[in-house]
């Protein structure tokens, strides 16, 4: 699901991104996104603002833990945040607000704790039995920085720790697809 809104900043349509600092912007940019997002009981799994094909783009992924996101949700964390985002990006861009998608590929450590019971599909470095196998399907149980990530491999049904060093992509899985 996805929604896009082209934003033109009123306060210095010509400002070039370089006299931007970008991790400034996004320190500012961060908080009033969650604040928004809480109100309507949803989470930001991901915020990025990056430049492709000379125009800019912030990109906002939302979920919930408790209900399916829908096109709604997305029009209205978009309407409540224009205005307040025009203030701050002094630069044209356009806001994506969408859902990860039911294949997303997990890119922090957040999103494990974001997508606690759900299916992954987990490619490793080296195998963490005696089966030998380097990708499965499994179910986030939980994650911790320091330990790793905690899944129910459901081949040999019971829980594996896998050091986060040992992961080299996990990407949500649907049997749906």
């Amino acid at each position: 699901m996805k929604r896009d809104k082209y934003h033109k900043s009123q306060s210095n349509d010509n400002a070039p991104f370089e006299y931007v600092n970008k991790r400034e912007l996004m320190e500012k940019l961060e908080p009033l996104i969650d604040n928004t997002l809480m109100r309507f009981g949803l989470i930001p799994v991901e915020v990025e603002l990056v430049r492709e094909n000379h125009r800019w783009f912030l990109r906002i992924f939302i979920y919930s833990t408790q209900r399916n996101v829908s096109l709604d949700d997305c029009e209205n964390v978009s309407r409540s945040l224009s205005d307040f985002l025009e203030e701050l990006i002094p630069f044209k861009y356009y806001l994506e607000v969408s859902t990860p998608g039911i294949e997303r590929k997990l890119r922090s450590d957040k999103e494990y704790l974001i997508f606690r019971g759900k299916d992954i599909n987990l490619k490793l470095k080296e195998a963490v039995d005696e089966s030998g196998e380097k990708q499965f399907v499994a179910k986030i149980v939980d994650f911790d920085e320091k330990e790793g990530l905690t899944v129910f491999a459901y081949k040999d049904k019971k829980d594996i720790l896998i050091k986060k060093e040992n992961i080299i992509s996990a990407r949500l899985y649907s049997s749906e697809i």
